[in-house]
């Protein structure tokens, strides 16, 4: 049963009728999606054969540049991996970008990305539109709004929903104590350009410069995926329905390559919240649908738009 949420065009709760059509967790909009590009690709730039066999973000020449990987989940059901996988990559570009000399290493709020529906919902979305938004309005820390996993029935993307501070006392139970709280400037976390991509090897070429999101068929049997090998499941044809993070790839003593994963179903599931997946075949998609941007911290200047 998915969620209530606030229709922006109607300034009213959305009907059971609309939330029909939005159940599940990565909905695509393939039609509207758009890009802005304002250099040469990676692929573009590095040679196939140049790349290095393996890479992995967590531990890049000893350093972990990763965001903290998080549950969707909790404390209830939200389809939001649309959110998790966008806002969990482009932490972790501004944290490349920073060379980890920030106080604590930078984390994107997606309860804000909800609040504002900035591509979607608890009841699915587009990562691509993520990184729009950021583009267009910028994103926010984490420490802003706490993920409560939750659409925000009260109104679209207001000032308090994101990034606000509260004070004392705690409220009763069962009230929210809204009334003591306002809402707070924060810094803004923009991305200068952003782009799809799919296949192995521009993957790669673009991994040289930070994780990308992508997209898979979650299955049953991907649901109960321990971490202890390499994930490999024949789907046919697959039918992409979930975000994930792609933060390195490598290749194992028998030559069988692999990238390597981050989910946003807590560090309890899979290796620490992480997986390996097969690479070229058998692999639910993940080759297939992916996004990434540069990020910035200066507002980008009105650019084109194309659309794909």
């Amino acid at each position: 049963m998915p969620q209530q949420e606030f229709d922006p065009a109607t300034n009213e709760i959305a009907p059971e009728s609309f939330l029909a059509h939005f159940r599940g967790g990565f909905k695509p909009n393939y039609e509207s999606r758009t890009q802005v590009v304002t250099g040469p690709h990676s692929w573009d730039l590095y040679e196939s054969s140049d790349l290095p066999a393996g890479l992995d973000w967590r531990n890049k020449d000893g350093t972990n540049y990763l965001s903290w990987s998080k549950n969707q989940h909790i404390p209830q059901y939200c389809g939001s991996c649309w959110a998790e996988a966008s806002s969990s990559t482009i932490a972790d570009r501004f944290n490349i970008l920073n060379g980890l000399k920030t106080m604590t290493p930078v984390g994107i709020d997606a309860q804000m990305i909800i609040n504002c529906q900035a591509g979607g919902s608890c009841n699915g979305g587009e990562p691509s539109d993520v990184f729009k938004y950021a583009h267009e309005n910028g994103l926010v820390h984490s420490s802003c709004m706490n993920y409560i996993a939750q659409n925000d029935l009260e109104g679209l993307c207001r000032d308090i929903d994101v990034c606000r501070d509260c004070v004392g006392p705690a409220p009763p139970a069962g009230e929210s104590g809204i009334e003591n709280c306002q809402a707070v400037s924060s810094t803004r976390y923009y991305i200068e350009s952003y782009f799809n991509l799919n296949g192995a090897d521009k993957m790669k070429a673009e991994l040289q410069n930070g994780p990308i999101s992508c997209a898979i068929e979650a299955t049953d049997a991907f649901d109960v995926y321990d971490g202890k090998s390499i994930y490999s499941e024949d789907v046919g044809v697959p039918s992409l329905n979930h975000a994930i993070a792609v933060v390195g790839y490598g290749k194992n003593d028998d030559g069988q390559e692999y990238w390597i994963g981050r989910n946003s179903w807590g560090t309890y599931w899979g290796d620490w919240g992480f997986f390996y997946m097969n690479m070229y075949t058998n692999n639910l998609g993940i080759e297939t649908d992916c996004v990434t941007g540069v990020p910035t911290y200066t507002k980008p200047s009105a650019s084109l738009e194309m659309t794909q």
